[in-house]
């Protein structure tokens, strides 16, 4: 490992395989309309209910018992999908999955529907610390972890006030189709909020293949920072993106 961090603006990530799902004609449009209505929720705090009713909402373990169990339903499914559905190695108890990350530096962003969770991701700053665990892509590059090889990132995994890792991506099977994007964009909206209301200037993270698809079609830019590897069958890869690339 020869070479260090540095702040580095994210490009475009390489094309990957064709697009399966339909994309509207009116895509550019619906994208902008997309963020237009995602500014609207920062944090849970919205001047009206949005038309659809899809919130986001991001939880500490300060304000977690504002939100009654939305955070126990949000730790159920991720159960469902990342142990039931892809059969991924994880911890889980009492039908929640959980791990050494989920801690108080925690931030749990879930993007939720008349109380059903329809997708999440969970943030971690680089400085954080619990017994031997700092974060998953520094602990992988450092031995801790069986499943992630140590090659995971192409320079040397940093402590930075300005980064945090964001793990656990997912969007649910129950969302239709009209509002995929929608969720998607609300996400990643939320995940670069909640980024930048903590000091973040950048966002790394561990994402399934499927994310480069994502963000190609919300326009977010990202660089690969490692080279792709497998978990438990899922093909990944560490990517990095500039958190203010997305806010407008």
């Amino acid at each position: 490992m020869n070479r260090t961090w540095s702040p580095f603006r994210a490009q475009a990530l390489p094309p990957t395989a064709p697009l399966t799902e339909s994309i509207d004609v009116n895509d550019r449009h619906e994208r902008s309309q997309n963020r237009v209505n995602s500014s609207t929720k920062r944090n849970d705090k919205v001047a009206g209910e949005p038309v659809d009713h899809i919130r986001s909402t991001t939880i500490s373990f300060r304000n977690m018992t504002e939100y009654g169990g939305l955070l126990v339903k949000y730790l159920e499914v991720r159960k469902l999908i990342f142990l039931d559905q892809l059969g991924w190695h994880v911890s889980e108890s009492d039908g929640m999955e959980f791990d050494q990350y989920d801690t108080p530096y925690c931030r749990w962003i879930v993007i939720h529907q008349f109380g059903e969770v329809l997708g999440g991701v969970r943030m971690v700053p680089t400085t954080a610390k619990c017994g031997p665990f700092s974060y998953m892509i520094r602990d992988a590059q450092m031995g801790l972890l069986e499943d992630i090889p140590t090659d995971i990132l192409f320079f040397e995994a940093p402590v930075e006030h300005s980064v945090w890792e964001a793990t656990r991506f997912f969007i649910t099977d129950s969302v239709p189709a009209q509002q995929r994007q929608r969720v998607q964009s609300l996400l990643f909206l939320s995940m670069s909020e909640t980024a930048m209301d903590n000091g973040a200037t950048h966002v790394l993270g561990i994402v399934p293949a499927l994310w480069a698809r994502w963000a190609r079609r919300l326009g977010v830019n990202a660089t690969p920072i490692g080279a792709k590897f497998s978990i438990d069958g899922t093909a990944s890869q560490s990517v990095l993106f500039k958190v203010s690339d997305f806010i407008s």
